[in-house]
Parts: C-alpha cells; sequence; structure tokens
C-alpha cells in the first residue's frame, strides 16, 4: 500500500458549536448542533473540504488556498470538477481587509454537506461553502451583518488555473509540459477564463447574482496572496506556497458596494462553475448555481439528513464510535465522484500515450482520497464498499462496481483483469494486461458482487456483473499462477521490496473470491462454474495453514518466495506487514456452515493476541509494519514482538485502513473488549473527532500521526497524506453494523440472520433503518442482570429470518422465548464464539436466560 501522500434557508444550517473540548475513548467533544463539528485553533494549517459529486474545492480553514497536493505538485487544492481544476481560489475583502489574512478567522465549522468560516471584524462575515450535487459548481455564500448602517466595499478576487487532472508532476509528457496558459475575460458581470487548444476547451465561470460595480483583469488577484510564493519542484522548502512551476493561470477581480442596515443579515452567493465541454457548457452550470443558491443548500442539507437517517446506531457505552459511524457516513457521501466521456486508454505509469481503445459514457465512483486521489480505484473501493452497503449507500457501490467493469473490459480486452488506478480522464495508471497490476483486487471483485447482492437480493444486478466475476478469477488462474501451485503471484496491497511473488492477501482474498463465485453460480444453477470455485476454494483452504503459518513469528507470512526459482520451494517471507491479519479479516461463505475467516481459531488467537502489542499497535492503530527484535540491524529500537529477523525495516505509519483491518478482524473472532477491537475503532475515531488529533473535522484521514509520519498539521500542504481517505469508513461501520449489531443479509437467498454482540461491560448496542433490500430493519441488543435481549422490528423485508445473540463467554442458557413464549432455539458455535439461534418469520421479541 502506497502512501497517498446565507438567507432564511441558511438559518438551518448555523447553529454555532458551544465550544470543543478533547474527546476521549467512548466520549466524543460537546456541542449544541450535533451535527456539526467546530476548530478554532491554527486555522490556516488546517485543510478544508466540500465536495458534490460533479465538483469539489479545498483551500485552508482560514479561507486562504495554499498551494496544496503532490500528484501535481501544488495544484491538487483549489476548485475542481472532474476531470479539470478550475481556480486555485477565491479570496474575498472587506473594505480593503482580506477575509483569512488581515481579517483573521475565528472558527471553522464542518457540517453535512457544507462548511462554514466565521470572522469577527468591524462587519461580522460568516462564510458558507457547498457544492450541489448533479452540477458542476462551487457555491460560496458570504452573510454580512452590522451594528450600524453602513456600505461596505466588496472585492473578489479569483485566479485561474485551468488543467487536466492527467499528466501529473513526474509522467511524460508532465503537467507542465500539457498545461497551456489561460486567459481571462469579463462580461455580463462575471469573470470568464478558458484554455483551450485544438484538443480541448476548459472554461470557468466566476461571479454572483449581484452587478459588480467594477472589475479588473491581470496576471495575479490572488488576495493576500499576491505576490505568489512559488513551490519549488522538490525539497521541503518553504513550507508554504501559493502557485506551482506548472502554473500558467491568470486572474481577475470584481468589486461590489454592498448597502448593509443595521443588526440585519444579507447574504451574498457566489458561483465557481465549469465545464471541459467550453464555455457554453460552463456558463449553464454557472447560472443553474445561482439560479437559488438557498434551495440548493436546502436539498442538500436535506438529502444529507436522509444519509445520516440511514443506519442510525445508538451506543451508550462508546458515545464517540456512535459519533464516528455518523461521520463516516457522511465522509462516503463527500468521497462520491462523476465523470462523462471518459477517453480510456493505458498510459503505462505515465510513459504511454496511445489513442484511447473507447469511450465510458458515464462514471460514478467513490473516490479514493482528497485532495490527491479523488479518482477511481479498484483496491480502495472494494474495502469501502462494505461500510458502504452497511449504510445503505447501494447505488454508489453498484455505480463504482460497474465502472471498473466498463473500463477494465474496455482496457483489458475483457480478459477479467481489473484495472487499479483510473484518472477521470480515462487514463489508466496502473493496471491493464501489459503491466504487473494488483491481484488482490481482480479477486475482490467477486466478493463485492456477492455482498452487494447479499444486502438487496437484486437478480439483475447479480446478472449483470456474473460473467465479469467469473472471468476475474478465470484470469488469475490462467496468467498469475505460473507454477499451478494455487497461490497466485502479482502484486497485492503492500508495494514493498523484499517481498515473494505470491502475497498472502491475494491468497486470502482469493479463497473468499471462490467461495462467493460458487455461492453466486449456484444460485443461477451453473453447477460448472461453482464446482470449479468450489475445488479450488477447498484446495487453498485445505493447505493453507501448512503453507502460510510461521510458528516462530506468532504470525503468517506476508509472501512466499518466487515461483520461478525453484531451489526458492515456496520458503514462507516473514516482514510484519499489515497484510498478516488478513487471513483472519475476509470471511468464508461455506454452505452448510457458519461464516468464518480463513485463518484456524487457534492461530488466529495468536496472531491477533500478537497484533495488539506495542511493537504492533500504536496510539491510532495499526502499524503498516511492525518492530522486529532489537537485535535485528533492519529493524527499529523498540518492544521486541518475536525472534524473526527480517531486512525490511519496521514502518511505524498508522494507515486508517491498516487500522480497520485488525477491527474487523478481532469482530470476526467476538474480540471487541476495551483492549481487541475497540482500541482501532477508538483509533480511527479519534484520527476523525478528537480535536487534538483532527486536520478536517470530522474527515478521516489517511495517514493517522505515527512514529514514522509526522501528523498533517505539522507539515508543507504539498507534502501532506489525504485529508478525507474512504476507506477508513471500513473499519467504523462496518464493526459496528455487521458484528456488534450482528446484521448479516443473504436475501439472494431469501433469509437473513440478525445475532448481536454486545461488547463486555456495555449496556447497549441499537440500530434504526439499517437498509436490506427495498426494506430496512431496526436492531436492539441489551444485556440486563441475566438476560439478553434481541429485539428486531422489520420494515418491508421480506425473508426468512434467523434472531439471536452471542452469549458471555462461560455463560449457559437457562431459557429462550420468542415474543413472550418459550421457543425451540439452537446453540451454533462460530468464530465469534457461542450463538442462540432463533427462527422467526417477521419483527420478533427474543428473550434469552442466562444460567
Amino acid at each position: 500500500m502506497t502512501p497517498r501522500l446565507p438567507g432564511l434557508t441558511m438559518l438551518v444550517v448555523t447553529a454555532l458549536l458551544a465550544g470543543t473540548a478533547t474527546a476521549t475513548a467512548g466520549k466524543p467533544p460537546p456541542q449544541s448542533n450535533p451535527h456539526e463539528l467546530s476548530e478554532s485553533t491554527r486555522l490556516p494549517d488546517r485543510r478544508s473540504l466540500v465536495v458534490g459529486d460533479r465538483a469539489y474545492a479545498m483551500g485552508d480553514e482560514s479561507g486562504l488556498y495554499p498551494a496544496t497536493g503532490w500528484h501535481i505538485r501544488g495544484e491538487m487544492g483549489g476548485f475542481w470538477t472532474q476531470p479539470i481544476k478550475l481556480l486555485d481560489g477565491l479570496w474575498f475583502g472587506l473594505d480593503g481587509q482580506w477575509l483569512g489574512k488581515d481579517t483573521a478567522a475565528a472558527k471553522y465549522t464542518s457540517g453535512h454537506g457544507y462548511s462554514r468560516i466565521d470572522y469577527n471584524g468591524a462587519v461580522q462575515v460568516r462564510r458558507t461553502d457547498f457544492v450541489p450535487d448533479g452540477l458542476r459548481a462551487t457555491l460560496v455564500g458570504l452573510t454580512l451583518t452590522s451594528a450600524t448602517a453602513k456600505t461596505v466595499s466588496l472585492d473578489v478576487d479569483a485566479h485561474s488555473e485551468l488543467m487536466s487532472s492527467y499528466p501529473w508532476g513526474w509522467t511524460t509528457p508532465s503537467a507542465a509540459d500539457a498545461n497551456l496558459p489561460d486567459t481571462g475575460s469579463y462580461g455580463n458581470g462575471s469573470l470568464q477564463f478558458r484554455e483551450q487548444n485544438t484538443k480541448h476547451d476548459y472554461a470557468a465561470y466566476v461571479g454572483s447574482s449581484l452587478r459588480p460595480t467594477n472589475h479588473a483583469l491581470g496576471a495575479n488577484h490572488r488576495g493576500p496572496q499576491d505576490p505568489a510564493v512559488i513551490c519549488p519542484a522538490d525539497g521541503t522548502t518553504p513550507a508554504r506556497c501559493d502557485d506551482s512551476l506548472v502554473g500558467k493561470g491568470t486572474g481577475g477581480r470584481l468589486t461590489y458596494d454592498v448597502a448593509l442596515k443595521p443588526g440585519r443579515e444579507q447574504t451574498i452567493w457566489f458561483a465557481v462553475a465549469g465545464s471541459d465541454a467550453g464555455p457554453s457548457a460552463a456558463q449553464r452550470e454557472y447560472q443553474r448555481a445561482l439560479s437559488n443558491p438557498d434551495k440548493l443548500l436546502k436539498a442538500k442539507t436535506s438529502q444529507r439528513q436522509q444519509i445520516d437517517q440511514m443506519s442510525a446506531v445508538d451506543l451508550p457505552g462508546d458515545r464517540l464510535l456512535q459519533q464516528s459511524v455518523e461521520w463516516s457516513k457522511q465522509n462516503l457521501a463527500d468521497s462520491v465522484q462523476e465523470a462523462r466521456n471518459l477517453q480510456v486508454r493505458d498510459v503505462n505509469e505515465g510513459k504511454n500515450y496511445p489513442a484511447p481503445v473507447g469511450t465510458v459514457d458515464t462514471a460514478r465512483w467513490f473516490g479514493a482520497g482528497f485532495p490527491d486521489y479523488p479518482w477511481l480505484f479498484a483496491t480502495d473501493g472494494e474495502y469501502t464498499s462494505y461500510a458502504a452497503v452497511a449504510a445503505g449507500q447501494f447505488d454508489t457501490v453498484k455505480a463504482h462496481l460497474k465502472a471498473l467493469r466498463d473500463i477494465s473490459d474496455l482496457l483489458n480486452a475483457r480478459s477479467g483483469k481489473v484495472a487499479h488506478e483510473i484518472i477521470p480522464t480515462g487514463d489508466v495508471y496502473f493496471g491493464s494486461n501489459q503491466s504487473a497490476g494488483n491481484t488482490d483486487e481482480t479477486v475482490k471483485f467477486p466478493s463485492i458482487v456477492a455482498l452487494l447482492w447479499r444486502w438487496t437480493g437484486d437478480d439483475r444486478f447479480r446478472d449483470d456483473f456474473y460473467d465479469f466475476s467469473v472471468r476475474n478469477l478465470q484470469y488469475v488462474y490462467r496468467e498469475l499462477d505460473k507454477d499451478k501451485d494455487g497461490w497466485p503471484e502479482g502484486l497485492a496491497n503492500v508495494e514493498r521490496s523484499g517481498m515473494g511473488a505470491e502475497k498472502l492477501d491475494s491468497t486470502v482474498y482469493l479463497a473468499r473470491g471462490l467461495r462467493d463465485l460458487a455461492d453466486l453460480a449456484a444460485s443461477r444453477h451453473d453447477s460448472k462454474v461453482e464446482q470449479w470455485a468450489t475445488a479450488r476454494a477447498k484446495d487453498i483452504e485445505a493447505r493453507f495453514e501448512a503453507q502460510w503459518w510461521v510458528p516462530q513469528a506468532l504470525g503468517y507470512a506476508d509472501s512466499i518466495d518466487d515461483p520461478a526459482n525453484p531451489a526458492n520451494d515456496n520458503t514462507p517471507i516473514f516482514q510484519r506487514h499489515w497484510t498478516g491479519v488478513t487471513p483472519m479479516e475476509a470471511e468464508l461463505v461455506r454452505p452448510g456452515q457458519p461464516k468464518s475467516p480463513l485463518a484456524s481459531a487457534e492461530n488466529a488467537a495468536t496472531a491477533l493476541t500478537q497484533r495488539e502489542k506495542p511493537c504492533y499497535t500504536g496510539e491510532f492503530g495499526l502499524y503498516h509494519t511492525g518492530t522486529g527484535p532489537t537485535s535485528d540491524p533492519a529493524g527499529n529500537p523498540g518492544a521486541s514482538c518475536d525472534p524473526v529477523v527480517s531486512q525490511v525495516k519496521s514502518e511505524r505509519s498508522i494507515f486508517s485502513l491498516n487500522t480497520s483491518i485488525m477491527a474487523v478482524a478481532e469482530g470476526n473472532y467476538g474480540r471487541l473488549g476495551p483492549n481487541q477491537q475497540q482500541v482501532y475503532t477508538t483509533g480511527n475515531a479519534r484520527i476523525q473527532l478528537d480535536p487534538k488529533v483532527w486536520e478536517t473535522p470530522g474527515a478521516m484521514p489517511e495517514i493517522a500521526p505515527s512514529p514514522d509520519s509526522a501528523a498533517n498539521i505539522g507539515r508543507p500542504f504539498y507534502d501532506r497524506s489525504m485529508t478525507l481517505q474512504a476507506w477508513g469508513t471500513y473499519g467504523i461501520v462496518w464493526p459496528v453494523i455487521h458484528q456488534q449489531l450482528g446484521v448479516d443479509p443473504d436475501l439472494g437467498h431469501g433469509r437473513v440472520s440478525v445475532v448481536p454482540q454486545i461488547p463486555a461491560g456495555q449496556p447497549k448496542v441499537a440500530g434504526s433503518n439499517i437498509r436490506l433490500g427495498r426494506g430496512s430493519i431496526d436492531v436492539s441488543a441489551r444485556l440486563t442482570g441475566k438476560e439478553l435481549r434481541t429485539d428486531l422490528i422489520v420494515h418491508k423485508v421480506k425473508a426468512a429470518f434467523t434472531v439471536g445473540a452471542v452469549i458471555p463467554a462461560g455463560a449457559k442458557v437457562h431459557q429462550v422465548t420468542l415474543n413472550g413464549r418459550a421457543t425451540p432455539y439452537q446453540v451454533v458455535r462460530t468464530a465469534r464464539g457461542t450463538e442462540v439461534h432463533v427462527t422467526a418469520r417477521d419483527s420478533a421479541a427474543l428473550r434469552i436466560t442466562l444460567g
């Protein structure tokens, strides 16, 4: 895994926090508005972010726009509409005083679908930013309030940077080669920017519904960031800059005279809109955005409220995790992106520029991370899908899978291989038949198809993706198992030196993928594929422990040696990477058996206990690569996990994905305690919600502050990891909905299982409006004295239900009642522990009395 390194309507969303406080495990910061988070310290050092599905914008939390990001160094912030950038920034000045510099920002607030900055000055200013979904435009509202009647001069500076999201800074040709000078003009009250040649026509419009009293055009116009400090090509100085060496934008200013009445708010809306289809298209987006901003804001917040109401949880024993579920659902919605007319071609890691092999009219996906990875990835989206289905966000999962399939089939001539990294232009950086690609994402694809099918019962969806799923795994056995030993070759999540050709995580996910493909095949009565997949799954399962378990390491090998070299004889290589947890993380569906991971119960307990130690786990979660023995010259000083010497140095960076994998693995084995799963759910929740830790309030970042990875807030804006990375939600939403609440639908087969497990020491877990197919369920589980209660309310879900609970270790069942009457029950031993199962037709009140 490589680091990626208002008017009256506005009153609905402008409630202020009473203040911020440090969050601790199980306790979020106090708030007066439960759907907002505010920050008042070091605002110029923090990134701000607002996202819609057709546009997004990033600056800092004071309202300025430092040069940001590293894919095109310094150019990944500002205003974007896929697949192009529009502006470096938009700056506001009142009576010659620039907001964010001359008038300091007092507070930044993240809300569900919007952000707000408050400024204290002679005139009170409240800035609200949001991106309407379906529009290629960002809206910024300035609400001005004065104690006395006065007319203020309002200056608005805009500096363009029309450029494509690809090529990048180091490709051939590079972004510097591809970027062209912008032109600026003024007309009908707006600034208009354009970059045009014979191959493309990019355009941006900036303005408001007010008529400016004056305007100016020129090379600069960056508000208080004139003259611009230019980012160097490399190195780390200066720590903050305003533009890049590849920048070729231009600027303009709009000036307004605004009459204010005493004590009355006046809101002025500004729009930044654009298109890669020329000025006329950009102008249409601009006019749509300014037609009724208040209505658009109300629609945005209403849609986000609907998302908040799905999979709403009540965790009285862990309010921090409850709040993290809330914000993780919003993070997922904030990650949705869409592009049109993708010209698909393999650029071979930036070396080739062939003619496109085809066009995808529309692609919609979960953007991996902002600001440097807001495009389509297989690996990222596959992990993110687990959180998204549990949050009820089915449609984006379907769209993400469709985009991957359609682009992969064009790119790879229907070979079955899944493309890895797809820029919204249609350029595929990595993942063609001719490149190594990432094996893990090809073998994971059938599992995500099965996942969504089980949560929706949508046979048409299954049928649409079945052929591609079959071809995924056929490709792996045809092309990525040269020695025919059943262990797939190729790259996987960890892209580090010294690894063997066959990777642990690819093997684990192949075993799961085979079982899931067999299930899909059986439902379609395709006995040939069912038998083929089942036989190979059984083969992997039968030989897995003997090949991959390393007893002296108390864990699983990360890889095995190059099968092309007979002398290596598939020798396990143990390097302590986070992927060693995947045998415990990936659940397998085997006919007639409870779901369970690939790892044996005995080895899973050993490996998970080992990973909980300080040499693998830090304050905020799981290290990328654990620490070796102090005698190991390649290891970092610190507690020794095991005596195994490795030539790979430890990498004590905590990715939100690593921590998610560990949280899910712990939950699969019923390890929900404060020193087990809660360490990892709390770790991810804190980097998202703890004011001492967060960069952007409520956004889960890619990397946590770690011994080997300094906190983003102290790093240059062009050298940071992502401030929002979608995959971290996997370690929050899935553990709560699937493991603690025990929601496990199999609607493809007309079944739903609801078997909660209450974390030790906690009184209750509950969730409402958990979406299943076209209906939903509410679940509540409580332990009172010696009585376990599971209450299920079913809303328009037609299925056979199994209702139950995981009973505490060592407890005995004395009596079971369903809806007040004694009922037959089963005691089932699973990887999670001992479960009581009862058959129910619909809503149910289950009571288990423990002896």
